[in-house]
C-alpha cells in the first residue's frame, strides 16, 4: 500500500513541475511581448513629439505671414481685426423645420367622440 502512495505522491509532483515549467514559458513569453509592445509605445511617443514640434515649427506666426504676403493675390487673405469677430448670438441660424403631424387617437380627441345621449335607448 505504502508503494501506491508513494507512486501517487511522485506522479503528483511530477504534475505540477510540468504545470509550474509550462507556466514559466508561458510568463516569459508575456513579459517579452510587454516589453515589445513597450518598445513600440516609446517609439511612437517620440514620433509624435516630432511631428508636434513639425507642426509648431509650421504654425509659427511669423512664417504664415509670409506665406500670406507671397500669396495674396492669389488668396486675398487679410488679417483677422477684433470687430470682425460676432457672438453667436449675432449669428441668424435657420430655424428648424416644424415637427410632422402625429397621427390623433379618435378616442383621445372629444371633438371627434360621438354624443352619448342621456335617454336610454329602446
Amino acid at each position: 500500500m505504502r508503494s501506491l502512495t508513494y507512486l501517487g505522491c511522485v506522479l503528483v509532483v511530477m504534475g505540477l513541475a510540468f504545470w509550474a515549467y509550462r507556466e514559466n514559458y508561458a510568463t516569459q513569453a508575456s513579459m517579452g511581448q510587454m516589453s515589445q509592445v513597450q518598445r513600440e509605445i516609446a517609439g511612437l511617443r517620440e514620433e509624435l513629439g516630432v511631428l508636434r514640434a513639425e507642426w509648431a515649427f509650421l504654425n509659427r506666426p511669423d512664417r504664415l505671414s509670409q506665406l500670406v504676403d507671397l500669396n495674396f493675390e492669389r488668396l486675398q487673405l487679410v488679417p483677422v481685426e477684433t470687430g470682425q469677430v460676432l457672438d453667436l448670438g449675432h449669428v441668424d441660424y435657420p430655424k428648424p423645420p416644424p415637427p410632422p403631424d402625429l397621427p390623433t387617437d379618435p378616442l383621445a380627441d372629444p371633438a371627434t367622440q360621438p354624443e352619448l345621449s342621456e335617454e336610454p335607448q329602446p
